[in-house]
């Protein structure tokens, strides 16, 4: 069962059969023996998301790891990047139950070293599961303590401070935000009633059994309540975060939803004028208009894997300053190479504070392309489907399997990969035109 739950950079799985008390319990253990081998701090901070299984996991895993001797600090409901916040703050190892944009009979966890550092497989998992399997002798020492601490006012002061002195009191801006029910109802409150904004808050009640829609804002189902309200209200901007708060997605003025990938390339810009010639992190599934856009500002541009545990990997061996992901993750070289989907949201916030262009406008010199958005598929054999798409455009075609597999021609790509955290295949297609794009993506899909 573990293999099924243990992905490649976190844990998920379904509450009732597989993320059980119990398995929080051995976690906890087998965490505190990790961090002792890996001679990290005796102390873990742990963090927790809205859904009603949360809580009682963080309790079990806390039993857990105090049976080894470790202290806990609770710091109770939280984002993803808060408990990464604290981890950085603190330098001290990290848990978040959370099972981000998965639905409410999911849960899981997130785990990271001190100073937010990643736990995937390749740095931990792998051992972390091997201790679960093998069992931890029982520890010697005293039972560790267990103490809350309350870490929102300072993890909203300092996403604020990395901005200059009234970036946000110029044009005021009107702001939908939906939370999906998800952790953004708890920490986007307290960060925007700081901005010169009119908020127009949906679904901010903190409920993880998702009532009005799953906090998934990549499906796009999940955005149409989102576009028809930042119509309806005549508003500049709307914001749809996912579960954990971790993602976040932008919808413009005319309710259309913003590329991704243009969001990193409007970063990636603000951060070399104040950075020149840095080095910045770019996806294999982003727009080939993000590394045009990094090198035409003077940076240098670097290729990654998909996934957290990856970019803020390659983020510490290159000295990278910022990542983003096409997924809507946004990552951060001075908030400990972590992703934040609300620091994404205040540079898309500060940069339309600083003009009276609308954000279409704004956005505009970065889409430069047509894209699919990612579309998703469930097979019966992933490898084979690859293999079989592998032989059509090998030859003729450039191909590459940094992750999955990507075809690219000179007018466009794709590329396919299994998914980390579900049975799926998923796929991305880009090309010059859209008649272009939709004749690969057919092309590809049929052969799936």
């Amino acid at each position: 069962m573990l293999e099924k739950i243990i992905k490649a950079y976190d844990i998920r799985g379904l509450v009732k059969d597989e993320v059980t008390p119990d398995f929080s319990f051995s976690l906890g253990v087998a965490y505190a023996k990790f961090l002792e081998l890996e001679r990290e701090p005796a102390t873990i901070v742990v963090g927790e998301d809205m859904r009603p299984s949360s809580s009682p996991l963080a309790d079990a895993f806390s039993d857990g790891a105090t049976s080894q001797g470790m202290d806990v600090i609770r710091i109770g409901l939280a984002s993803t990047d808060m408990l990464y916040f604290a981890s950085g703050k603190l330098n001290l190892p990290g848990i978040m139950f959370t099972a981000s944009h998965n639905p409410a009979k999911y849960n899981g966890m997130k785990l990271c070293k001190s100073g937010a550092r990643p736990i995937g497989q390749e740095s931990g998992l792998v051992k972390i599961r091997q201790l679960i399997e093998e069992g931890v002798p029982i520890s010697n020492r005293p039972v560790g303590t267990v103490r809350k601490q309350d870490l929102l006012t300072e993890y909203v002061d300092y996403l604020l401070a990395r901005f200059p002195d009234k970036t946000f009191t110029k044009r005021k801006l009107k702001v939908v935000i939906d939370a999906g029910n998800g952790m953004a109802g708890f920490t986007a409150p307290a960060v925007m009633e700081k901005l010169n904004i009119d908020l127009v808050p949906m679904y901010f009640e903190l409920d993880g059994n998702f009532p009005n829609h799953e906090a998934n804002p990549i499906e796009p189902e999940n955005l149409k309540a989102l576009q028809k309200r930042v119509k309806k209200e005549k508003a500049d901007i709307g914001l749809a975060f996912d579960g954990d708060a971790d993602r976040c997605f932008l919808i413009d003025e005319n309710g259309d939803l913003v590329n991704p990938s243009a969001l990193t390339a409007l970063i990636a810009v603000r951060e070399l004028k104040v950075n020149p010639g840095a080095t910045i992190i770019y996806n294999l599934i982003s727009s080939k208009a993000v590394p045009e856009v990094i090198s035409e500002n003077g940076g240098t541009a670097l290729r990654s894997r998909v996934g957290h545990s990856y970019i803020k990997s390659l983020m510490a061996e290159s000295g990278a300053i910022f990542g983003g992901e096409h997924s809507g993750h946004f990552y951060f070289g001075d908030f400990w190479r972590a992703d934040s989907g609300m620091l994404a949201a205040l540079y898309a916030l500060a940069e339309l504070m600083a003009t009276s262009k609308p954000l279409s406008n704004l956005l505009k010199p970065y889409n430069r392309y047509f894209s699919s958005g990612e579309i998703n598929s469930k097979v019966k054999d992933a490898k084979n489907s690859i293999n079989l798409i592998r032989e059509k455009f090998q030859g003729t075609y450039q191909v590459d399997e940094l992750d999955g597999l990507t075809i690219t021609a000179d007018t466009w790509w794709f590329n396919l990969r299994s998914s980390n955290t579900e049975p799926l295949l998923r796929l991305n297609v880009e090309a010059n035109t859209k008649k272009q794009m939709v004749e690969i993506r057919d092309t590809v899909l049929a052969l799936i």
